[in-house]
């Protein structure tokens, strides 16, 4: 069953509730005031199931800040082609755009060129998205965050990453240096991609028993 669908048996019931309430089976204007009560909280009570059945609440992402990539469309391999345009560019500390631009400069910039604002400094970009576990769980797009905070690079995908080393260098494409005992933190900023090919951000599809929960919450509300 589709969520459109979902919602309409939602106002059929409602609307049986209704003519309940107001029909000649209602003996006085409480008992219909309580039927509407009833179905108004069948209402919520819909809506708080299926907020909790998709994972949300509110309309809060379960995901927390690593919805935003969701939202811009972009997917870790747009993260990474971005980053590429960039190689070449020397460190610049302090720098942010393509005259020159340190690690978290060059972090902030790819992920601006995707729709997806972030905080400038490695202290703020560390907190953003979702925490990976390890290595081997890193996806392209993934934040490498090293020394504590004191350095920040982005996972390219085939055991290499983009960053903007030190002074002297340039922005540069390599293989990953460091093992999972020298990261401080792994951040992914993109929802994870299906199958690891397509690119596509999974999303949460309601099935058939989360809107059954959902039914069983109304019936509940309704005979309260």
């Amino acid at each position: 069953m589709t969520m459109i669908a979902a919602m309409g048996r939602i106002e059929q019931i409602q609307s049986m509730m209704q003519q309940l309430a107001f029909g000649p089976r209602a003996a006085t204007i409480t008992a219909a005031a309580a039927t509407a009560t009833a179905a108004t909280a069948s209402a919520d009570s819909f809506a708080a199931s299926m907020a909790a059945a998709v994972g949300t609440a509110g309309g809060a992402s379960a995901a927390g800040t690593s919805a935003i990539g969701a939202t811009s469309g972009a997917t870790g391999t747009n993260v990474v082609d971005a980053a590429k345009k960039y190689l070449g560019v020397p460190y610049v500390f302090g720098g942010e755009d393509a005259s020159g631009m340190d690690c978290s400069g060059l972090v902030q910039k790819v992920y601006s060129d995707v729709g997806i604002a972030m905080p400038r400094l490695v202290s703020g970009q560390m907190q953003m998205g979702t925490e990976v576990a390890s290595l081997a769980e890193a996806l392209p797009g993934d934040l490498i965050v090293t020394g504590g905070g004191d350095h920040i690079l982005i996972y390219a995908g085939d055991n290499k990453i983009i960053h903007a080393p030190y002074p002297g260098r340039d922005v540069c494409l390599r293989d990953v240096y460091m093992s999972d005992s020298e990261i401080t933190t792994i951040r992914r900023i993109i929802p994870s991609i299906t199958a690891g090919t397509t690119g596509a951000a999974s999303a949460t599809v309601p099935t058939t028993e989360m809107l059954s929960a959902a039914f069983a919450a109304i019936a509940k509300g309704g005979a309260a």
